[in-house]
């Protein structure tokens, strides 16, 4: 675990939530709002007991717990803690990049909504997160999250040093015929150095596409 947001009401839209923080992430994302948490060897900020104590206290007080990262879905032990959190009455969130569609598709039946990080055009994918053929297992992954049939929103980090506006609409269009419901721009903090941006959390920004 690399860390634990108590309270949040924007993390998991229409609910009162903790973030659970996951280390570790196989991509190298140039805006990654997050980095400290990208070396999965890192020593853990509290261990996953402590996690599930609190969460114990927060019982009728909080709606949902998000796991988020990093990338979750790089923790072997994450299906089971969804199930311990699901036992304590919690509805469960996912943020996720969907770098392991196989794994995402046994995660999504204890579910109640994803995040889906889609970060372009699938033809973009190799350059923002610096490894080969990430842009398939992405898709792949909204593929299997629009047939499952869970709440689930995309969100993309925007700057036009990423890619130009043109594609960005194209994107949209994209992602409405397949099946996406509800997308969020979510624009980058930029320091005249577009490979610096960072991504500028926000409420605003989300479109239904379908």
């Amino acid at each position: 675990m690399g860390g634990l947001t108590p309270l949040t009401t924007i993390d998991f839209p229409g609910r009162l939530a903790a973030v659970v923080y996951c280390q570790g992430c196989p991509w190298r994302c140039s805006y990654c709002h997050n980095p400290e948490l990208l070396d999965a060897t890192a020593p853990a900020a509290m261990p996953w007991p402590q996690v599930r104590v609190f969460l114990e206290s927060r019982r009728g007080l909080l709606d949902g717990v998000v796991f988020s990262g990093g990338e979750p879905t790089l923790q072997a032990a994450l299906p089971a803690a969804l199930a311990e959190v699901r036992a304590m009455g919690f509805a469960t969130g996912l943020h996720t990049g969907g770098m392991y569609p196989e794994r995402l598709a046994g995660l999504l039946p204890l579910l109640d909504w994803v995040g889906l990080d889609i970060k372009g055009p699938q033809h973009r994918y190799d350059a923002i997160t610096g490894v080969p053929g990430s842009g398939g297992r992405a898709w792949e992954s909204l593929g299997l999250l629009v047939a499952s049939g869970v709440a689930h929103e995309c969100r993309t980090t925007w700057h036009a040093g990423l890619f130009p506006t043109e594609e960005l609409q194209v994107l949209g269009n994209t992602l409405a015929n397949a099946g996406a419901v509800r997308w969020k721009v979510q624009p980058c903090n930029v320091g005249g150095d577009p490979t610096a941006a960072r991504p500028q959390k926000s409420e605003q920004g989300s479109h239904v596409v379908s």
